[in-house]
């Protein structure tokens, strides 16, 4: 590396850190200043510009020049390093560049969705995920990544709920805080997003307006960011939404008030793909200058693809619309990322080893384990599994389907490297397996493979039915007006179950769907949420019984699209449910007006979801019994921790792993409260016969909200807590206690 000022700097730097006494600036932030101080208006604006890979020369040509702080949109290493070469040996400072990709449930080793990783109740699990995604893409030269997504999503319609956690605050929260922290600690800059409320988009239609207020943004879609905040998350995106009017790229009320005032954050801020110019669009902004100005000035550091700072911050600079403090704090986020990564002191990957640093046997083995961890049991009459019957036909659309097992964002994996659910039952049970594809793709409508499909499953013991959801049908700008099974895959199921035999239904998809009439026709149902590269291996150890099934899911399983948004952690209302109401088909003749319950429910589709949030079985029964707190009783203060323990007895038959959940309802509230929030979860494994004893230790402070009033605080007054193996535990009695 020739820049020697850059070597000068970080060498003078770590001179003075080691003779400073505790109280000196962190070397990075010296090195920053020092940084920062040498560079030209034109050298500072360059680097607020994010640019997509394009032509090559032109490319080097404004690395020469100072004008790229960020490339994103290719993995290509030996384009990568050529680049680097010309950002750091012959511009005139040397700054490198950031290489970023849309990295989000694997680089080349695919693992599950992130929904689908949410699924395993597994943060440990889901960190290692990814770490491994770090060093793959790391090894490429990518050194920041667009993920994790902690958008709180109640309404599954939304094609990104994939890339997420699911439905749950504390969900979000702690998956989003530990694949920071995997990421990080790889030195690749994980970047929260989508800062803030996109997942309330309404109708489930991407890129729609929302208007959350205050109350709910505090207590449902903030707390998740704050948690990757606080996991030292280097860099944040903002959302392409408008929230009240006012589009994220351009709201300084969340990106200074709250994220730089409140939080104290000092990582980096980058927005969505054109989010500055797209608030043209929107109507906030005359033109591209105005949305620079604003973006700019709300507390945007650095600006995706439209080009609008690199064309108009110089002028909005000279003209005092924006200041030169502005421009100044924003480098300065930009670099203090850029020496977190380590980019500074190896700029270059290593071309040679790329090869060998992809789909490693351990990382294939981790992605088989996320499998089997975040496959959720939803039915199994007759306990058909595990299997144990010697001729299984496989049929279904995703049955060997290996690029769309992978899901979902998925720019650098490869579809050759899938080992797709038949290759794992042909390896596994050998010449017992028998196939026909029945549809040819979930979008399938011809029914000929159908009748083809139900003649072969007839001199078979059991039937095994993969169905789904292709790659293209979730993820971003893929929203659905109606969440059933696409194509004629109802139909196949139903043909099947109608031979008589035994039909075991394996769902690969990126959201959950509605399948009632599915779950009906199938004698047992096991959900995974887009597997990815070892989707096959990992299901077969579950259908084999070799891995007794643990996962739970992440969100509530609507009966039909028209009752979503659809989520456990709903406010009561003034007429709740009372278990009375009289459904549309047993409505009589001329009934009066009032006749019919008026509580808060559908006609026709009741009040209960098909499937609540936290719901997975196993081939084992779990009893719960002795839930108890401990240490102080009945009464509380807001400075103490509950300790609470529940006895769980496995009951059954195989030893087996349990997810406990806790969940708390704060009963009177100076705002309404919902019926149930999720608190705590636990994993236990419980040997058959044995009992365990499972303890939660909840900081009463946990139990506070936000108000406009009062800011997050902790109300005294009465309570309910309970534990159990999913979210309609909560309809039981638990126990109550108070906060005085």
């Amino acid at each position: 590396m020739k820049n020697k000022l850059i070597h000068g700097l970080i060498a003078a730097s770590m001179l003075v850190a080691c003779n400073a006494p505790q109280e000196s600036v962190d070397p990075i932030e010296k090195q920053v200043n020092e940084l920062l101080s040498k560079m030209t208006l034109e050298e500072k604006i360059g680097q607020l510009n994010q640019i997509s890979a394009f032509d090559e020369n032109a490319m080097a040509a404004m690395a020469k020049e100072g004008k790229i702080g960020s490339i994103l949109n290719t993995a290509d290493p030996a384009l990568i390093n050529r680049l680097q070469k010309v950002a750091v040996e012959e511009s005139r400072l040397g700054i490198p560049i950031l290489f970023s990709r849309d990295v989000i449930h694997g680089f080349k080793t695919i693992f599950p969705i992130p929904l689908g990783q949410a699924a395993s109740f597994d943060p440990e699990l889901v960190k290692e995920c990814a770490a491994v995604a770090a060093e793959e893409c790391s090894a490429y030269g990518i050194k920041w990544t667009f993920s994790p997504m902690v958008d709180v999503a109640h309404d599954p319609r939304w094609g990104r709920i994939a890339e997420g956690y699911g439905e749950d605050v504390l969900m979000n929260s702690i998956m989003g805080a530990v694949t920071v922290e995997g990421y990080q600690s790889k030195g690749v800059a994980a970047c929260m997003k989508h800062f803030i409320g996109y997942g309330a988009a309404e109708g489930g239609r991407d890129y729609n307006s929302t208007n959350i207020p205050e109350n709910q943004m505090r207590n449902t879609y903030l707390p998740s960011f704050h948690a990757g905040i606080k996991a030292n998350a280097w860099t944040l995106m903002t959302s392409f939404n408008d929230n009240d009017g006012v589009p994220s790229s351009g709201n300084k009320h969340i990106l200074t008030d709250i994220l730089r005032n409140e939080w104290k954050w000092d990582g980096m801020v980058v927005t969505d793909w054109c989010s500055t110019s797209e608030m043209i669009t929107h109507g906030f902004a005359a033109d591209k200058k105005d949305a620079a100005m604003k973006s700019l000035n709300a507390g945007v550091d650095m600006d995706m693809v439209s080009n609008s700072f690199l064309e108009n911050a110089e002028e909005l600079i000279k003209s005092g619309a924006v200041k030169q403090s502005v421009i100044d704090n924003a480098v300065r986020n930009i670099l203090r990322c850029k020496f977190r990564t380590g980019i500074f002191e190896n700029p270059y990957c290593d071309e040679s080893a790329v090869s060998s640093a992809c789909y490693k046997p351990e990382y294939l083995d981790l992605a088989r384990k996320s499998v089997s961890g975040s496959a959720v049991l939803l039915k199994n009459d007759k306990n058909i599994l595990p299997l144990s019957a010697k001729k299984i036909f496989v049929t279904g659309p995703m049955a060997n389907a290996p690029y769309d097992q992978l899901g979902t964002w998925v720019f650098d994996g490869e579809k050759e490297h899938s080992i797709t659910p038949l290759t794992a039952l042909q390896e596994v049970y050998g010449s017992n397996v028998s196939y026909k594809p029945g549809l040819t793709y979930s979008r399938d409508k011809n029914e000929a493979g159908i009748r083809e499909a139900v003649a072969a499953a007839k001199s078979a013991d059991v039937i095994l039915c993969f169905v789904g959801e292709e790659a293209i049908l979730s993820g971003e700008a893929h929203a659905l007006a109606d969440i059933r099974l696409q194509g004629k895959q109802t139909e196949l199921i139903e043909a099947l179950a109608a031979t008589g035999k035994p039909v075991v239904t394996v769902f690969m998809a990126g959201r959950q769907l509605c399948i009632g009439k599915e779950l009906e026709a199938s004698t047992a149902v096991l959900y995974c949420f887009s597997p990815g590269t070892m989707a096959g291996p990992g299901i077969v150890d579950v259908l084999s019984g070799k891995v007794v099934p643990s996962g739970k899911s992440p969100v509530t399983f609507p009966k039909v699209t028209g009752q979503v948004p659809l989520y456990y952690c709903h406010n009561n209302t003034g007429r709740p449910v009372i278990g009375n109401e009289v459904l549309i088909d047993n409505i009589p003749l001329e009934a009066g007006q009032t006749s019919l319950g008026c509580t808060s429910f559908y006609l026709d589709a009741g009040w209960e979801p098909l499937l609540p949030f936290g719901f997975g079985l196993s081939y084992t029964t779990f009893e719960y019994s002795d839930l108890q707190i401990h240490n102080y009783g009945a009464t509380v203060s807001s400075n103490d921790t509950i300790h609470v323990t529940c006895v769980i007895k496995n009951t059954g038959n195989f030893d087996a792993t349990e997810v406990a959940q806790l969940y708390v309802r704060d009963l009177v509230g100076s705002i309404t409260r919902p019926v149930a929030e999720l608190k705590g979860f636990r994993k236990l494994a419980i040997k058959k016969g044995n009992s365990a004893e499972v303890t939660f230790d909840i900081p009463v402070s946990n139990l506070g909200f936000w108000t406009k009033e009062q800011g997050y605080h902790v109300e005294p007054g009465d309570f309910k807590l309970w534990v159990g193996t999913n979210s309609s535990c909560t309809q039981g009695e638990g126990l109550s206690f108070t906060v005085k």
